[in-house]
């Protein structure tokens, strides 16, 4: 798919995780909302889950859905220099990089802490924790290249697991407490550029990470773990979504080292 620079006043966003879930909702928001979007994925399965992953398909139907506005891109979070080459063509095919949103994350877990084993660690903290650190080494400065007055946005989800400690999950609860201290992190050292970092926490959401959820839980249904939401059902991916865009808005500028609860009232 060949692309042209983005208009004058159009913004242009890298969304990682994109072939589904939360991260596809994110992109169809932004490209329906005029944004020219890189959409990345690392379109693979991972031994350490027990579960399968997006696909090469299921990224392609994304794209597909908005023509010279979206483009795919094979990439693996944990590999720092394909994110790197990620940045670089929306710089190269969209014009620059007004926003990062770091969406990718796996889930395994279902024993205690002492039973967890090497390989399920790994498996959550370089995805879901060392995959934001590519993101922010990569893209934050591509987004510092904008002139002034910049709004550049870094946008990373997190979950409900980042403010609790979840039963037979406390290796995934670390990553996302991991996640939300990078973020707030990363907003002191952006301090007065313009540019801001942000992080979504969704609650329940209905993606296949939820149904692995409920699998590692037994449970029948992922529908189930709606018991723990004030909303009283498991919430939509566009839901958390529409958080993760009004985010990456110019507008969202006095929001930042913070986090955004798009967890439909999660009680635990």
């Amino acid at each position: 798919m060949s692309a042209e620079l983005a208009p004058a006043g159009v913004r242009v966003a890298l969304v990682t995780g994109a072939a589904r879930g939360i991260g596809a909702a994110v992109v169809h928001r932004l490209a329906g909302d005029g944004w020219r979007v890189v959409a990345v994925d690392v379109c693979a399965d991972d031994p350490a889950l027990g579960y399968s992953l997006g696909t090469c398909a299921e990224l392609d139907a994304v794209a597909a859905k908005h023509p010279d506005a979206v483009l795919p891109v094979v990439a693996d979070v944990r590999d720092e220099q394909a994110l790197a080459a990620a940045v670089r063509t929306a710089v190269t095919e969209f014009g620059g990089l007004d926003a990062a949103v770091a969406a990718a994350a796996v889930m395994t877990g279902g024993q205690p802490l002492w039973e967890t084993t090497d390989a399920q660690w790994d498996a959550l903290y370089e995805t879901g924790l060392r995959g934001v650190l590519h993101l922010a080494r990569t893209a934050v400065p591509a987004m510092l290249d904008r002139p002034h007055p910049r709004t550049g946005r870094f946008v990373a989800l997190t979950s409900a697991a980042a403010h609790r400690g979840l039963w037979h999950l406390a290796a995934y609860c670390a990553i996302k407490h991991g996640v939300l201290g990078l973020v707030r992190g990363l907003a002191a050292d952006l301090r007065g550029t313009g540019v801001t970092a942000t992080a979504v926490s969704p609650g329940s959401t209905d993606t296949s990470m939820l149904a692995a959820t409920a699998g590692l839980y037994g449970l029948a249904s992922p529908s189930e773990l709606s018991v723990h939401q004030l909303v009283d059902r498991v919430l939509d991916p566009d839901e958390v979504a529409a958080a993760v865009c009004w985010l990456c808005r110019p507008e969202s500028s006095a929001v930042t080292g913070t986090v955004v609860h798009a967890d439909g009232g999660f009680i635990g």
